[in-house]
């Protein structure tokens, strides 16, 4: 009398992969996923080594500055009660975004600790995203999602094998125990039941004379694999860490030396200063929206905001707006014609920066152009002008804000 199979048989049997992938199938595409591990690479190393450069991202005095663009963030993001706190650390926080970047990059660039790199790279652009590019509307026009997206991939397979120090490390590991290479080689599961002993008119051996499927193979997916062999696996993890975080402490201890040369040489061509389209801090501005200022007797109306002799011609200065805590501007486009804004550009939060080549403000991180002269918008991503302030020059000299 026949006797069923056993039941564990039955629940190899209905066993799938999801969504009915084959067996490995990251590693198909291995080839495939190198021209987006070199964007991803060139990408956030660039972006590290840029903020290192501009001697101006450090300068709080600057439109573009990290602490001018964390105060612009503070208005618009979701999480704007956590950003408000870190106004103050602003130019840690910027360096140690910038480094991340570029470690980030070499990573990814090299294929060295791939996976790791990526899932820094979703995090920082995770938090990009809640800080800067939230309220993009479509919400495609904002680039972090989508960077943050395309980094899943390298989450869930890897940096692949191709191309890669992380499979050379391994190679090298796998050479010095005796053992074999763990590099993946994909073959049709045709091609595999032609080499496998255990394949026999449809059926398996080694499942008890089950019917031959890739899902449940346990020649491909070797669920249980001898003590001898895991033992030889543990004994190459063991070797591969060791090698790898070797040379991942040389890159990064390189890429912190190749990260302050750059800074250097980008203060030094800037000469370390912040250019005319930056602008100054008036003296006399408030540091949040608490104070109304003084008005001295005989002068002008409203909330003192500084000298306006702190403001040439053809020059901007900053100051806080007393009432929001934005970061306002004020331009003296002629003698004694004084306009101002709120400097939080209306597309993503950034703070607008004043050129006077062309008497346009413009928003250094996604290239919106406003009239000095009005705050109109001129080209997008912006979808309406600036917010215009009523600044004005008292008898006394100064400006008041009303």
């Amino acid at each position: 009398m026949p006797t069923s199979p056993p039941k564990h048989q039955n629940r190899s049997k209905e066993r799938r992969l999801p969504f009915n992938a084959p067996v490995r199938a990251w590693a198909l595409a291995e080839w495939a996923l190198l021209p987006l591990r070199l964007f991803l690479g060139v990408t956030f190393l660039f972006a590290g080594l840029q903020k290192l450069s501009n001697p101006t991202f450090f300068n709080n005095n600057a439109p573009n500055s990290m602490r001018s663009q964390l105060l612009g963030s503070v208005r618009t993001s979701p999480i704007h009660a956590l950003l408000s706190h870190l106004v103050n650390f602003a130019n840690p926080i910027g360096m140690v975004i910038a480094y991340a970047e570029i470690a980030i990059g070499i990573g990814v660039l090299l294929g060295l600790w791939t996976r790791v790199a990526a899932i820094g790279g979703a995090i920082l652009s995770f938090n990009l995203f809640l800080t800067v590019s939230f309220h993009s509307s479509p919400y495609f026009t904002g680039a972090d999602i989508v960077f943050f997206f395309a980094w899943m991939p390298f989450i869930l397979a890897g940096g692949g094998t191709r191309l890669s120090a992380d499979a050379w490390i391994a190679n090298r590991a796998a050479k010095k125990e005796g053992v074999a290479s763990p590099e993946l080689v994909v073959l049709p599961f045709a091609r595999v039941q032609e080499l496998c002993g255990n394949f026999s008119k449809n059926t398996c051996k080694a499942r008890r004379g089950l019917a031959c499927d890739a899902a449940v193979c346990p020649v491909l997916l070797g669920d249980h694999p001898p003590i001898i062999t895991r033992r030889a696996v543990d004994s190459v993890d063991r070797r591969s860490l060791v090698i790898g975080g070797t040379a991942a402490a040389i890159v990064g201890t390189t890429a912190v030396i190749f990260g302050a040369t750059t800074a250097d040489v980008g203060k030094l061509i800037g000469n370390a200063k912040v250019p005319a389209s930056a602008s100054g801090q008036l003296s006399t501005t408030t540091s949040g929206p608490a104070s109304t200022g003084t008005t001295p007797s005989g002068a002008s109306s409203g909330t003192l905001i500084g000298s306006a002799h702190e403001v040439p011609v053809g020059k901007p200065a900053a100051f806080t707006i007393p009432t929001s805590g934005d970061p306002g501007i004020i331009i003296q486009l002629t003698a004694g014609d004084f306009v101002g804004y709120d400097a939080v550009c209306p597309h993503m939060g950034c703070t607008v920066g004043y050129s006077p080549s062309n008497n346009k403000l413009v928003c250094p991180c996604h290239g919106s152009e406003f009239l000095a002269k009005n705050g109109d918008v001129i080209s997008g991503p912006a979808p309406h002008g600036l917010t215009k302030l009523n600044v004005v020059e008292g008898s006394d000299g100064n400006l008041y804000l009303k």
